[in-house]
């Protein structure tokens, strides 16, 4: 079928409100980003700070991917319920090009100080107990996918198929709001038959290069799929947040009922259980081996040097409850994934979860003489809190100056009807 003629979507009439909460955001996203900025240029420590800025950005990325990766699933299984839903996610997307620029100080700091953020861009950087990496053997046989060069290449790439995917599917979202050609949701099908497979591999790239290749001589054959489970119960989260606002501002009113709550609640339960399968996948497998090369990366999180328990295996067990048990449990009862303040509080806890998730895998590569890692509680955690408060403000922003753009729901999607009307 060949692409329909665009037609200017058609927008919605200004919103002051949205304006001004907008504006609001983006302040907000702005101080974040001034302090963390600040706690880079006067900490003693500068690496503390940036490896805190990575993971605020980490967080943000990983949401905006899962929201893309919720909109391609929706197009490729052809979702009736979601489709309302959708629309926001939309929004979300126009994130992508913020966090390109936003990203580009990482990339900049890489190649004006290699090996600052990530060890192994520094071949003379001293590895603890194993001489320069240079001179280490893994290094070299790692060196063909861990160089400066590709590592930039990619990292650009990410993006570009990010914001080139969300793109197209905004353009025939929106655009068939206005001439209502059926052949703009045939468009998003195809790009969801493309785009799904691009979207699995650049998110485990993506996660790889910018989390795992912080201690590059781990292996883990599932660490992509833990970042997919992590991106898309973010995205999820934040489905239902949007949707307890805009019922409670009145927009969603008439337009959602308690299935759509019902039905975005137990994809939530569902990713749950496979974040569990695969983390526990992970570790277990790790431990049965017992194959040093993976089992130090375990180590560094539950005992220092001389055997005593360290902070973070303490966050290793708040990982476990808080990311498994709390919300498995909760998400089991149909009363709570219908009750709009207990379901916003669940989806509240699974996003604090996943950032500290994120910390778990990112600040401990900060280590001490002895090469224990750094205390959890830390300063570093104040740069943590500011970071993700500025990429989140401005990712705000970008949401909110989408939002009036175009209408609330795809009044013209084929399935629209079926949406208002969904049940279980």
């Amino acid at each position: 079928m060949s692409t329909p003629a665009a037609t200017a979507p058609t927008a919605l009439a200004p919103d002051p409100a949205a304006a001004a909460a907008a504006t609001r955001a983006l302040i907000v996203g702005l101080a974040g980003l001034a302090l963390t900025a600040a706690g880079i240029a006067l900490s003693p420590d500068r690496h503390g700070p940036v490896l805190a800025y990575l993971v605020g950005m980490t967080y943000w990325v990983a949401l905006a991917i899962g929201m893309l990766m919720l909109v391609l699933i929706h197009h490729i299984v052809d979702a009736s319920w979601s489709v309302v839903i959708r629309r926001q996610w939309e929004h979300g997307l126009a994130a992508f090009k913020w966090l390109f620029l936003l990203f580009l100080p990482l990339l900049i700091l890489a190649w004006v100080k290699p090996g600052f953020v990530w060890p192994w861009m520094d071949l003379n950087h001293v590895l603890h107990g194993h001489g320069t990496v240079g001179t280490d053997i893994l290094y070299q046989k790692k060196s063909g996918f861990l160089n400066l060069p590709l590592f930039t290449g990619m990292t650009v790439a990410f993006f570009v198929c990010w914001i080139w995917l969300s793109a197209r599917l905004r353009r025939a979202s929106f655009t068939q709001d206005a001439d209502g050609s059926v052949g703009w949701t045939s468009v998003n099908r195809r790009t969801a038959a493309m785009g799904l497979p691009l979207g699995a591999l650049t998110l485990s790239f993506a996660a790889i290069y910018w989390v795992k290749s912080l201690e590059y001589h781990w292996f883990s054959t599932m660490y992509g799929v833990w970042f997919f489970a992590n991106c898309v119960r973010g995205a999820l989260c934040c489905g239902v947040l949007i949707m307890v606002w805009l019922y409670r501002r009145g927009d969603f009113k008439g337009i959602i009922n308690t299935n759509h709550f019902h039905s975005i609640g137990q994809l939530m339960l569902a990713f749950t259980v496979f974040w569990a399968y695969v983390t526990f996948s992970q570790y277990f497998l790790i431990w049965n081996a017992n194959v040093p090369e993976e089992t130090f990366w375990y180590n560094l999180r539950e005992v220092n040097h001389d055997g005593s328990t360290n902070q973070w295996w303490y966050v290793g067990l708040v990982i476990l409850f808080g990311h498994f048990v709390v919300p498995f449990l909760a998400l089991l009862s149909y009363r709570f994934k219908v009750t709009h303040h207990i379901i916003r509080r669940i989806a509240y806890w699974i996003l604090a979860v996943i950032l500290v998730d994120l910390c778990y895998n990112i600040l401990p590569v900060l280590k001490d003489g002895h090469g224990d890692s750094l205390p959890f509680l830390s300063l570093n955690l104040l740069w943590v809190v500011t970071s993700v408060i500025g990429v989140g403000g401005v990712c705000l922003w970008a949401y909110l100056r989408s939002f009036p753009t175009t209408k609330l729901i795809p009044i013209r999607d084929p399935r629209i009807g079926e949406c208002l009307t969904h049940h279980e």
